[in-house]
């Protein structure tokens, strides 16, 4: 039994002074040879290789008690001391135990050399494989990272994409409600006309038939009041508009039609700026028109046939 526990204890040390061999710490070798059990010096290695970034990897080693290296190799051999110990008892005789425990334990300088350098090409192949992982990882790594940053990058783009999108929809929209706006101004101007113009019955061929038979008295017709005209009456002023700029606009109104609806076209038709406050005035004889003025017709103010306006701020 004393001999099964040196062979045990002799394969433990075996495989520790490779471990010290190859230049491996003491006591993270005694660490790796305790925790795989003993099974091998590849088992060890790849041991050391897994655990040499823990953070208690190089605090001191302390085997249980009972145990050379605190390993599975004890309880491994007293359950086989049994058997051993009879193969030891059945070989007694012929000396064949004695054979194989000094083919076992002696090696020469050659094997131990040859032993070191095959360790030390694993140990070589098993950090390569470690670097490979690395650089994999490393690798995988940079690839989500650029793969989040692109889809961060996708992100911020689709969000500008939609402020620029809701700023030029906006922008749409102001346009169109202004020139809703204009044309809302315009279709009014139109149909004050249309509306003066049923009113007042303003036409031209009445009032040529009736300038061409001034001596013969006329029938009443059902729009005209009073006595008929003793002068050529004109249904209709052209009215010619100074801007602030210099340019001028003409345009021809009804007779009837109130000052107002000349303002109105200036501020549809002219090129002041939007919001700015102007009034109209006569250059000769010079005259600002009020608001009061704005309400009565172009013939009252004296504005027909013709006249010139100036547009003027207030």
């Amino acid at each position: 039994m004393e001999m099964l526990l040196q062979l045990v204890k002799m394969a433990e040390l075996t495989t520790l002074e490779s471990l010290l061999e190859m230049g491996f710490d003491r006591n993270r070798a005694e660490k790796a040879v305790a925790n795989t059990g003993n099974q091998g010096i590849e088992q060890a290695m790849d041991w050391l290789m897994e655990h040499e970034n823990d953070p208690d990897i190089d605090e001191p080693f302390v085997p249980p008690v009972g145990n050379v290296l605190g390993g599975e190799a004890d309880s491994q051999s007293t359950t086989e001391q049994p058997s051993l110990a009879d193969t030891a008892e059945g070989t007694a005789g012929d000396g064949s135990c004695d054979n194989d425990d000094s083919a076992r334990i002696p090696m020469s300088e050659d094997e131990k050399l040859e032993q070191v350098r095959r360790l030390e090409e694993l140990m070589r192949v098993k950090q390569a494989e470690r670097r490979e992982r690395e650089r994999a990882e490393e690798l995988e790594h940079e690839k989500q990272r650029r793969k989040h940053g692109q889809e961060l990058q996708q992100i911020r783009q689709k969000l500008q994409d939609d402020d620029m999108k809701k700023l030029t929809d906006q922008r749409m929209k102001e346009k169109m409600e202004d020139k809703m706006a204009r044309q809302r101004v315009k279709d009014k101007i139109a149909r004050d006309r249309e509306e003066r113009a049923q009113k007042f019955g303003g036409g031209g061929p009445p009032s040529t038939a009736a300038s061409s038979q001034p001596a013969q008295p006329s029938p009443p017709s059902p729009t005209s009041h009073g006595p008929p005209p003793t002068k050529k009456e004109y249904d209709e002023s052209r009215i010619q508009v100074r801007m602030l700029d210099g340019s001028t606009l003409t345009a021809v109104f009804k007779a009837q039609e109130p000052l107002a609806a000349v303002r109105v076209y200036v501020q549809v038709n002219g090129n002041t700026p939007e919001g700015q406050d102007f009034t109209l005035l006569s250059p000769y004889p010079r005259h600002v028109y009020t608001e009061l003025d704005m309400e009565k017709p172009l013939k009252e103010l004296g504005l027909v046939p013709s006249a010139v306006l100036v547009v003027a701020k207030k």
